[in-house]
């Protein structure tokens, strides 16, 4: 299947599939609607924790110092009253099992990426601020992408205050930590950057992006979900090509998966599992 046989394909799906794929440090081999904004979900997710790391570094921060882990966030929305997350609606019972308790920044950023919890999201979002954010993302060569407010910010969501993100900046994101992580570059040190692919490595949510690649294949990606939404950001270290940045994001009528991806196995989940797979079978032709 070619890149145009492949656009032909997604042509025929209801909504938008947006993708970027190309060599780390090169530009990209196939683009499809790569500055289409779609709602983050968890991809926002990658720039807050790229913007805990940037402060830590900035010595703003310690990592490693136990921090409270309360239930009760402010809204971006300044006139709104303070909320909280659902615990069925999140991914992560030991994040809540620390509720009332302490908790280290790395152990929470952690689960915020591999268990995808939404409660370590906005303990951690609280301690960067939105503005670190915003910078970690313009750092990292977004141009349209935006972190407005924290997951579950009811109220500052209906006052239009949302969270949106692109094919193209997630993968510049991702290939600036990946690169940051040989040599040093503008978000953080080849330090802080390596602790990040480290901590994208081992995401536990597989059924999209890394399921589309053979077992054992190193990725660090981040995905996110709510229904209609369904996105894949990676980096994947092939052992017989060089790395490549892939994301997929769909705004379809295909995710009809639940909040705490119960829906693994739904239409959006296999249709950028197929992406996958196809870009793997080009890894050896990818422009360089």
């Amino acid at each position: 299947m070619t890149w145009d046989d492949l656009d032909a394909h997604l042509d025929t799906v209801p909504g938008t599939v947006s993708a970027y794929v190309g060599r780390l440090g090169a530009g990209p081999t196939w683009t499809r609607l790569p500055d289409a904004t779609h709602y983050a979900a968890s991809t926002m997710k990658l720039a807050v924790l790229v913007a805990l790391h940037r402060a830590a570094e900035a010595g703003r921060l310690d990592l490693d110092a136990p921090i409270p882990v309360r239930n009760a966030f402010d809204s971006a929305r300044p006139d709104a009253p303070r909320f909280a997350c659902a615990q069925h609606y999140d991914n992560d019972d030991a994040v809540w099992d620390r509720v009332g308790g302490t908790a280290p920044l790395r152990w929470l950023a952690e689960r915020m990426i591999i268990r995808s919890s939404n409660l370590a999201t906005n303990v951690v979002l609280g301690q960067v601020g939105l503005p670190a954010v915003a910078e970690a993302w313009r750092l990292g060569g977004a141009r349209h992408s935006v972190t407005g407010r924290g997951i579950e910010d009811f109220a500052a969501r209906d006052a239009g205050i949302t969270n949106l993100v692109t094919a193209a900046d997630l993968a510049a994101l991702l290939a600036a930590v990946a690169e940051g992580a040989q040599r040093p570059g503008p978000l953080a040190s080849p330090e802080s950057c390596a602790a990040m692919l480290d901590v994208l490595l081992a995401q536990e949510h597989r059924e999209d992006l890394a399921a589309g690649l053979p077992e054992g294949t190193r990725i660090a990606h981040k995905n996110g979900w709510v229904r209609g939404v369904r996105h894949g950001a990676g980096v994947v270290f092939p052992d017989d090509a060089p790395p490549y940045a892939i994301v997929v994001c769909t705004t379809t009528d295909l995710a009809d998966g639940g909040p705490s991806g119960e829906g693994a196995d739904d239409d959006a989940c296999r249709l950028v599992a197929r992406i996958s797979a196809r870009v793997w079978e080009a890894r050896h032709s990818l422009a360089g």
